[in-house]
């Protein structure tokens, strides 16, 4: 198998790992194509465990672009949010791993430290053994350990406590949406959870909310406010985000936003996440 044929059979786990520690999907592909230009100087046959050496440079070159991140969104115009994965409604069987986590995951990982979230990411997705990611980070398995297991408390103390199967969230979605159009303020309250959260993240570049909205009656009133004067003609499409069923809407030929929502055990609404920022929309395509 040549150099080129290696790197390809494990590109989509070496996506997968950028953009968990990323949640950017175009920063997640420009350390894929760096991680191709140091693949391509080596000797390929020379190396025993090309899936644990290439795992180690991405995960690499992630940690470092994580930390440089970090740094500028401290000044990030409201709240943030992971840039989604958008494909069609019908390509369930055909998802990459990468798209399979949700975005309130990412969120959940983004307040993670960058060594952290590698430590998770390699041990907990990807099945990697304390050894081997100690290995890739150039550290002692004690304290990959220890990090390790810091990391996962913090995960299961923060992470969504239901994951609700996809005909559930897409029938939630549609009556929502149904209301929403409809203009019926009752009904929507009716269908989100008391303690619902709605996160816009507009980037500073377009309008958004600049702070997350708490509560059934004042994330009803903003959304039927910006349906009401934000948008003059817009189409909503039935698209999976990260492999969950979720909205694109559009502005003409363009994507304006995407939408996504978490359901409660009980089927009402408790998270609604709307990412605007147009640098954050570059990969959706109307046809995908």
């Amino acid at each position: 198998m040549s150099a080129l044929e290696l790197f390809e059979e494990h590109r989509p786990q070496l996506f997968g790992i950028a953009y968990r520690m990323l949640g950017s999907a175009a920063d997640a592909e420009d350390i894929v194509q760096d991680a191709w230009l140091r693949w391509s100087t080596v000797d390929a046959d020379s190396i025993t465990h090309p899936r644990a050496y290439l795992c180690r440079i991405v995960t690499n070159l992630s940690i470092n672009r994580a930390q440089s991140a970090a740094v500028r969104r401290e000044s990030y115009v409201g709240p943030w949010l992971p840039e989604p994965l958008v494909t069609a409604p019908d390509a369930g069987d055909g998802i990459e791993q990468a798209e399979a986590i949700s975005l309130a995951m990412l969120v959940v990982l983004e307040t993670l430290s960058p060594l952290e979230r590698a430590v998770f990411v390699l041990k907990e997705v990807f099945g990697f053994g304390y050894p081997e990611i100690a290995g890739m980070l150039e550290r002692t398995e004690a304290s990959v350990r220890q990090v390790g297991s810091r990391a996962r408390s913090h995960v299961q103390a923060r992470r969504p406590r239901y994951d609700a199967p996809a005909e559930v969230r897409r029938k939630a979605t549609d009556e929502f949406l149904a209301a929403c159009l409809g203009g019926d303020l009752n009904r929507m309250m009716t269908l989100l959870a008391p303690d619902v959260t709605a996160w816009t993240d507009g980037g500073g570049k377009i309008r958004a909310a600049l702070r997350p909205i708490h509560g059934p009656d004042k994330v009803a009133r903003w959304i039927l406010g910006v349906l009401a004067t934000h948008i003059p003609e817009f189409a909503v499409h039935d698209v999976l985000v990260n492999g969950r069923p979720g909205r694109l809407v559009t502005s003409g030929d363009q994507p304006d936003s995407v939408a996504c929502m978490d359901l409660a055990e009980d089927g009402t609404i408790s998270a609604i996440r709307l990412i605007r920022n147009p640098d954050k929309l570059t990969r959706v395509r109307l046809g995908d």
